[in-house]
């Protein structure tokens, strides 16, 4: 059986956050998408979308840093983004209600985005990522972990870029508990720390 380890990804290196995004929207996007307010990030080249991930994952430094790198048998096989809320612009600046829930509440880390890397896919990875970001919430003093999972209809699968803010399931197995469901699809989930 493989073994799953993790890292922050500023205790990991350039090369294993590389090899994660090597291709699909994740190598576009580099998780991008909810650091500036508005649709800005689409007006950015790959090179500056390149430049603000390796800058926000610290990766060689003592951080802070945008997320974690799982590895399986030691080889880089997955990201999680998960830093505190804050550091999510875009969140704020939606109209929703549900992306700007108590708005005044310390501690509360936001969980975005997973990558799976193709070849690691449908073995287990999302959900040793989820259980991931519980370990690293409490090593951080996070109070709060939140998440918008998408929760598919029944019957119904979604693609892998749909995917990419995490399945309802993933959440609920790593102890997440739904607190608001705005849309057919959309949750918010929260794991409380302390």
């Amino acid at each position: 059986m493989p073994e799953f380890t993790w890292r922050p990804a500023n205790e990991a290196t350039d090369a294993d956050v590389a090899a994660v995004f090597e291709a699909g929207g994740a190598h576009k996007c580099r998780c991008q998408g909810l650091k500036v307010a508005g649709w800005i990030w689409r007006d950015t080249t790959q090179e500056q979308r390149d430049a603000a991930q390796v800058e926000q994952t610290g990766c060689g430094t003592d951080g802070p840093t945008s997320g974690l790198i799982g590895y399986v048998d030691g080889e880089p096989a997955g990201w999680v983004a998960v830093e505190p809320r804050e550091s999510y612009p875009r969140i704020w600046s939606r109209r929703q209600p549900w992306m700007r829930m108590d708005p005044d509440r310390e501690g509360v880390w936001s969980v975005t985005c997973f990558v799976v890397r193709k070849g690691h896919r449908r073995a287990g990875l999302m959900y040793e990522l989820a259980a991931a970001t519980v370990a690293y919430g409490q090593q951080v003093g996070a109070r709060v972990l939140e998440g918008y999972p998408t929760e598919p209809a029944d019957g119904k699968t979604v693609i892998w870029d749909e995917a990419s803010v995490g399945l309802l399931q993933v959440f609920l197995d790593a102890g997440y508990e739904v607190v608001a469901s705005p849309t057919l699809r959309r949750r918010v989930v929260r794991r409380e720390l302390g």
